[in-house]
């Protein structure tokens, strides 16, 4: 089954080329009467992310490295649809979801670089502390 006749776009820069993309229509589980057991609506789609144009070795490494769970034995990336019970829809659902993980997968996250508390912050715990201390020792002069 041909996925697709033009590249699909994931940013301006990077896109989901024909070749990368390999389909399969299969039945669909759930509910559905007698029509679910006549159509294969539901697609199967592996995307080879060896084959996505614009990515940099960087960024494959990366979306490799998150989607470490979606991929098969061969490393392609598997996403799977039955949301509707048009192959049409579900395969261009299939494409959406994949270029959904791989915009997430490139997200680089920014480096926390550790801070020391200011000087105020200091003063005021330790105001908190010393409010704190007085307060259970009012407690304990007024109990006796």
């Amino acid at each position: 089954m041909g996925a697709m006749d033009r590249p699909h776009p994931v940013t301006e820069r990077i896109s989901i080329p024909p070749a990368a993309v390999e389909t399969r229509a299969v039945r669909a589980s759930g509910p559905g009467g007698q029509h679910v057991n006549k159509v294969s609506s539901k697609i199967q789609m592996w995307i080879d992310l060896g084959l996505v144009t614009g990515l940099t070795g960087e960024e494959l490494l990366r979306v490799r490295g998150a989607l470490q769970p979606r991929l098969d034995d061969r490393g392609r990336l598997l996403v799977s649809s039955q949301e509707t019970r048009d192959q049409r829809r579900n395969l261009e659902d299939c494409l959406e979801k994949a270029t959904e993980l791989i915009r997430a997968a490139m997200f680089r996250p920014k480096v926390r670089r550790p801070t020391k508390p200011t000087h105020a912050s200091k003063e005021r715990r330790w105001e908190a502390k010393k409010h704190h201390a007085k307060k259970l020792g009012d407690r304990r002069v007024s109990e006796e």
